[in-house]
């Protein structure tokens, strides 16, 4: 049995200044004069007026900003699991047993483990220590996090773009757990791209993706609570579960060839007749028009 955070109802994405200040607005007197109604429409203007409108961008990691190359590829997150099998599980194996892209690092760890025989009462009652010995690995052996990962075309065009815009937010939603996507991110050197202070929705959070959508979109709230993202959510992968996962969650999936799908996968993974799908992030323009940030 899958054990899962317990998360509050989702609520409309107005900062709790605003929410806050337009309830009372809503219990104040209105008294008899006929000034009233106006001061009060006045007050709340003004308090809208301070939401801003914003873009939010969230990135998956490998496979869509980066690949995996030559002899050691994706050596530094293998061997974080292999790390986290051997001192959790008591087993020497790694994750290349299975498949795994588009998947999340405690769904690939509960996929390895099932097919060496473990239950599911052992998987998961030991996943907590799992994911804390992975973490650790990360922190304590980044500075391998680049060997045999490569940047995407197109990639740093994008992010220095979507960086020196004042009515952006790009983060990262990955399936990776989070020490492990952001030393891939500053040893790659693009780390200082995204919008401080660093967040997203990770595999450490959740298992499913269209979760870790809404948990990036929750966490730029409490981080920008005058924000107003309205439909203003796209999220890039790679793979069939992005774009699902970007679509349940209520963002625009940005789909990439970049990967191991085809245009046709992703495509029949959407639920819109024409999905946004691109080779790669190369044509910045394009990519830019497409989120609505054309120059």
């Amino acid at each position: 049995m899958h054990i899962f955070f317990i998360r509050h109802p989702r609520r409309q994405c107005v900062p709790h200044r605003m929410r806050a200040a337009i309830k009372s607005l809503d219990s104040r007197p209105l008294w008899c004069s006929s000034k009233a109604p106006k001061r009060r429409t006045k007050r709340l203007q003004k308090i809208m007026s301070s939401a801003r409108p914003t873009t939010l961008v969230t990135f998956d990691v490998d496979g869509t900003l980066i690949r995996a190359s030559g002899a050691d590829a994706n050596k530094f997150h293998k061997d974080a699991f292999a790390h986290g099998f051997r001192h959790v599980y008591g087993i020497e194996t790694t994750i290349d047993v299975i498949s795994h892209h588009g998947s999340t690092d405690q769904l690939v760890t509960e996929s390895v483990l099932k097919f060496h025989g473990y239950d599911d009462g052992e998987i998961w009652s030991k996943m907590p220590e799992h994911v804390r010995a992975m973490s650790e690995y990360a922190v304590n052996c980044d500075a391998d996090a680049a060997h045999g990962l490569e940047l995407l075309p197109g990639v740093l065009d994008l992010l220095q773009n979507l960086k020196s815009r004042d009515d952006v937010v790009v983060c990262l939603v990955t399936g990776n757990l989070e020490p492990i996507g952001w030393a891939k991110m500053e040893r790659l050197e693009i780390a200082e791209y995204f919008t401080p202070p660093r967040f997203g929705g990770f595999g450490s959070d959740h298992t499913d993706r269209g979760e870790l959508v809404r948990i990036a979109a929750e966490r730029c709230m409490v981080n920008f609570p005058n924000a107003d993202l309205g439909d203003r959510r796209f999220h890039f992968g790679d793979t069939p579960n992005d774009v699902k996962a970007a679509e349940v969650a209520g963002a625009t999936a940005i789909g990439l060839l970049t990967g191991i799908f085809s245009r046709r996968e992703l495509a029949e993974s959407s639920r819109l007749e024409s999905p946004i799908i691109f080779d790669d992030l190369s044509r910045t323009d394009d990519v830019l028009k497409a989120i609505g940030l054309a120059a």
